[in-house]
């Protein structure tokens, strides 16, 4: 759905969901301005039993002239856009329209409905709107307040960017032009004394695994953030590796993730601990995630939040090997040996880029890389967008340089890499070029019938992860270039020799 089709004469009503928080507030307010600029007659409403009471939210209203009435009434005319929310699901309530459409970042619930735009991957709706946005060719950062109501709802919603994991949430934060005052009254308005108060009563009240340094902790029904707080405390004990602070809500399970050790990354935990049930993912320390509720009762049922966090727990911890590329001697007796494919891959040279020595960070669907730009490191892009860097002389090796340039046509999101010095982000798009692998470019690999997590030689610090039906491959030249392949970008790219 584009925001295009949203444009008509009729009234349109965009309903936040009941007890509204600053992403729905912040989307809302976004996706209001915007059609008021088209013409179009336009309100901003919640509902629900509770009107809105907690201090960054009414303060937030106040500094950003949000428009928001709360109502009660049970039908509108014209078009409602339920935001943050699935007309329908159980968190907002229902009111009649003549036509409605859904613009949501969580996990489906509603199918029938036509006009919809459900992206489960992001971290918070209000960057969906601000990517519509995009689509559109609409500037937000012309209107500071805009900008500023979409910056605090990613913000809130990924518990202060803990959680943030999907590279248009990240270039939404890098893109925005905010009101810094404002945002630091809102931080400084987010606690309550009550909400310490449940801070303190959920720290005295833990669970811990002496086996595998992990904490479980339940807090009761509280702003995410406050699940951060608890989890950032407990983490400093010196006993503990991996923290999982959990409430239960209406509608779900938020969870709040951290690790400290380098073989577990927080955003997998949170990925692992949400799996099929919800959505999770966030960095390396930090991260979090929401289990639906009618998706944990059909999959778990009978089995208790606890149960099911400690259970899940314990099966992560067994799930998984370590490989360290530096010091293991892989065994390819039953290896088969593979050569890349004759398919065109895309290489960027970071010196045609950057100026030497420049710290930069390309942001990947499946993360951020931090690279150093130098005459010898190269980018790699692979058919899928996964991105590697490799060393010049390994390269010149390998593949030979194509005329053309390189293009991705269904990829999901275009790596990109920014300038740590500057802050300016480059389009790897439009600097990238083709090349071609080698007939000498040899590895011997085998599918992984365990999880494996592969510490590199060329990052110490962050493994690669390979999934159940992934190859870890070995490069038939260099016993310790160990490294994954996604299951079905090998079949694609590598044949039998």
């Amino acid at each position: 759905m584009k925001l295009s089709d949203l444009i008509t004469t009729a009234p349109i009503t965009i309903q936040c969901h009941d007890n509204p928080d600053a992403d729905a507030l912040g989307a809302g307010y976004a996706l209001y301005t915007y059609l008021r600029l088209k013409g179009c007659d336009t309100r901003l409403i919640y509902s629900g039993h509770f009107q809105i009471q907690k201090t960054n939210l009414v303060a937030m209203i106040d500094l950003l002239n949000i428009p928001i009435e709360y109502t009660k009434m049970t039908k509108v005319n014209g078009l409602l856009i339920t935001i943050d929310c699935q007309y329908g699901a159980g968190n907002v309530t229902l009111i009649e329209a003549d036509d409605v459409a859904i613009i949501d970042h969580h996990q489906i619930e509603i199918t029938n409905v036509e006009k919809s735009e459900i992206c489960s991957f992001l971290g918070s709706c209000s960057t969906l709107v601000w990517q519509m946005f995009l689509d559109t060719g609409f500037e937000v950062n012309e209107f500071p307040l805009i900008a500023t109501a979409l910056y605090y709802g990613l913000f809130t919603d990924t518990s202060q960017f803990a959680e943030l994991y999907h590279p248009l949430d990240k270039d939404m934060r890098d893109h925005l032009h905010i009101d810094e005052s404002i945002i630091k009254r809102l931080k400084n308005s987010n606690l309550s004394l009550a909400e310490i108060e449940i801070a303190g009563l959920a720290l005295i009240r833990y669970t811990y695994n002496e086996v595998y340094r992990f904490s479980l902790i339940k807090a009761r029904p509280c702003d995410p953030n406050i699940l951060g707080l608890i989890s950032d405390m407990m983490l400093q004990v010196d006993t503990v590796n991996t923290c999982v602070v959990y409430s239960e809500l209406t509608n779900g399970i938020k969870l709040s993730v951290r690790s400290c050790v380098k073989e577990i990354k927080a955003s997998e935990l949170a990925t692992y601990l949400t799996e099929e049930i919800g959505s999770g993912g966030g960095h390396l320390e930090k991260a979090g995630g929401f289990i639906n509720q009618k998706l944990f009762e059909k999959s778990y049922p009978g089995l208790s939040s606890e149960a099911y966090f400690l259970n899940r727990l314990d099966s992560y911890h067994k799930s998984y090997d370590i490989v360290d590329a530096g010091t293991y001697v892989m065994d390819t007796f039953d290896m088969p040996l593979y050569q890349k494919l004759p398919i065109p891959i895309g290489y960027v040279e970071t010196m045609k880029l950057l100026p030497p020595h420049t710290p930069a960070i390309v942001r990947t669907l499946e993360g951020d890389i931090d690279i150093t730009a130098s005459e010898n490191v190269y980018i790699m892009i692979g058919i899928d967008g996964e991105v590697y860097p490799i060393q010049k002389d390994k390269f010149e090796r390998s593949y030979e340089r194509l005329s053309s340039g390189f293009v991705l046509d269904d990829a999901q999101y275009f790596p990109s890499i920014k300038n740590k010095l500057t802050g300016e982000t480059l389009l790897l798009k439009d600097h990238v070029q083709s090349c071609l692998a080698r007939g000498k470019v040899q590895i011997y690999a085998k599918p992984l019938t365990r999880v494996t997590k592969v510490f590199t030689a060329w990052d110490k610090s962050k493994y690669m992860y390979g999934a159940i039906g992934d190859y870890i491959a070995v490069r038939s030249d260099d016993p310790h270039d160990i490294y994954i392949i996604k299951g079905d970008i090998f079949l694609k790219t590598y044949g039998v020799v």
